[in-house]
């Protein structure tokens, strides 16, 4: 049977509250678990000592016992001291999607072909006088 450590939604519309559950990993999010370990209300500030609740001896044992945390539950370990949480990279995340990339070179390729053109334009206004003053 594998196990979870994860968060159980409760609360009402807009206004959650989670509780840190052990629950087999075919368990719906929100019905049957084994035990409760804590909970987190994200409704209090970041610095509410009432935010994260967690039962450490508890939690200790589950993991002794081959439970997984989920990435969020594995932060909330890792802020306690409990487990550790190895720092994620995601050079990309900030970079636009393929097709804003697209666009964005049409617009390049767009604004480059307006100057040659505009140029081109210079470059013929600038010769056609110069040609009817020396033919006359």
């Amino acid at each position: 049977m594998a196990l979870k450590i994860r968060l159980a939604r409760g609360g009402a519309k807009k206004r959650p509250y989670y509780h840190v559950v052990v629950a087999d990993v075919r368990a719906p999010r929100d019905g049957r678990f084994i035990e409760k370990l804590g909970r987190w209300n994200p409704m209090l500030p970041k610095d509410d000592g009432q935010r994260v609740e967690l039962n450490e001896e508890r939690i200790k044992h589950w993991l002794d016992n081959g439970a997984l945390p989920t990435d969020r539950v594995l932060r909330f370990l890792d802020e306690a001291g409990i487990s550790k949480r190895d720092a994620r990279s995601n050079p990309t995340k900030g970079q636009p999607g393929k097709k804003a990339q697209e666009r964005l070179a049409e617009q390049k390729q767009k604004e480059e072909e307006a100057k040659a053109a505009a140029a081109e334009a210079e470059a013929a206004k600038n010769e056609a006088p110069a040609e009817e003053a020396s033919a006359e």
